[in-house]
């Protein structure tokens, strides 16, 4: 029988039990969800193992690979600059990044940049991995390209190329790295266990993404002048690269943060919570409320599937969120199906991460059946006192390190 560990509320039983029910099928190899309600952590939950041989336990203060979901934190790295005045969401990015008004993109908002309507959703070719890494030829390479599409027309969602975009304008009106603004003005004053990239004293605890045992086969044909085809190879971080030295040390604000369940409620709560979080008010209530400004309703132009993007996340959207209720809720979800949600209407944040990533584009069948079991639960039982936990071997504590 698999133990699943950690505390849930009563009312959150079903979410242990489908996560006990994935572990113990095998379609969940090592995983944790958290659920944050108004600043109590209702749900801390995890479970399964860090390895695909299932030799190491997954552990409370286990990390893993975001994939996208580390837009969340970029996004809000980006907000919390607006905020403070730094960043002004309707100027030119070409305002606090003068190299950037080249070939026609001297229009191009920051809300452009936030919203997947800048028109640059991928690097133009050749441009490898190597360019990624290297952080001024990939900023370079992106000044001096023209959009693929008319700005703020539409979205085409920027796989790979937000990270670069919001981190240089982050490195522009801070003086910091995104890495560092992310560590000390979000994951340190929130007490989130979050970062982009990963220290080295904190690789031991990282659980090594497995990629889903069915890849997609391209089709031979694929047009090279086609969006999409552009936006994939132009996108060039694939599963080989994650893991390795070189991807853990980079600064790819859009693909390789690193987290847990608990990390990513606590950070991303300050959203649901209208700017306050920990005891900080980091956003305004206005700054919150921008988030929630439509820029972009209806197919994605990369993703091909209709998508409501708000400032820097997707807003709620019954065409391909089903199980998500319609109001004031924002999310992103990275490859395989990790997701971060943020109700601001019930002041609840949802959190999933995992090491087996599943198949979906947006969200995994698993991600689909937790967000399933965190809405009816709590709509079932709205006022359920939150102070009746459950455990599973052991209470929450400082994070045990390895």
């Amino acid at each position: 029988m698999v133990t699943v560990e950690g505390t849930s509320t009563a009312r959150f039983e079903p979410v242990r039990a489908a996560l006990a029910a994935h572990l113990e099928s095998g379609e969940e190899l090592g995983a944790s969800i958290a659920i944050d309600v108004d600043g109590v952590m209702e749900v801390d939950l995890w479970g399964g193992h860090a390895d695909a041989a299932r030799t190491v336990p997954w552990h409370r203060d286990t990390l893993v690979g975001l994939w996208s979901t580390t837009k969340t934190l970029s996004s809000l790295a980006a907000l919390v600059l607006v905020d403070r005045g730094a960043l002004d969401l309707d100027r030119p990015v070409a305002h606090y990044w003068p190299e950037f008004a080249a070939r026609g993109k001297e229009d191009i908002e920051v809300r452009h940049v936030l919203a997947h309507t800048s028109g640059l959703s991928g690097w133009q070719q050749p441009f490898t991995v190597d360019d990624l890494y290297d952080w001024p030829t990939a900023s370079a390479r992106l000044a001096g390209q023209a959009p693929w599409w008319k700005p703020g027309s539409a979205s085409g969602y920027h796989v790979q190329t937000q990270g670069q975009l919001v981190g240089e304008l982050v490195r522009r009106v801070s003086g910091r790295t995104l890495t560092e603004f992310v560590d000390t003005e979000i994951a340190g004053p929130l007490g989130a266990d979050v970062q982009i990239g990963a220290r080295e004293a904190d690789w031991p605890r990282i659980a090594p993404l497995v990629p889903p045992s069915q890849l997609l086969d391209m089709p031979a044909d694929l047009d090279p002048e086609a969006l999409f085809t552009k936006t994939l190879f132009g996108s060039p971080a694939r599963d080989e690269h994650v893991d390795t030295p070189r991807w853990r040390r980079a600064e790819l604000g859009a693909v390789n943060g690193h987290g847990n369940a608990r990390g990513m409620a606590r950070a991303l709560s300050v959203i649901s919570r209208h700017g306050e979080a920990n005891g900080l008010r980091l956003l305004s209530t206005d700054t919150v409320d921008r988030i929630l400004d439509v820029q972009a309703d209806g197919i994605d132009l990369f993703l091909g599937v209709p998508v409501r993007w708000g400032i820097g996340y997707a807003l709620t959207d019954p065409r391909t969120m089903p199980h998500m209720p319609t109001g004031r809720v924002c999310f992103w979800v990275g490859r395989g199906g990790s997701i971060v949600v943020m109700d601001l209407d019930r002041r609840i944040t949802f959190a999933y991460t995992m090491n087996r990533l599943g198949d979906g584009l947006l969200g995994s069948e698993r991600t689909h059946c937790y967000l399933k079991h965190v809405y009816e639960a709590f709509d079932a039982n709205p006022s359920t006192p939150r102070t009746e936990t459950r455990t599973a071997r052991g209470e929450p504590g400082a994070p045990r390190r390895r």
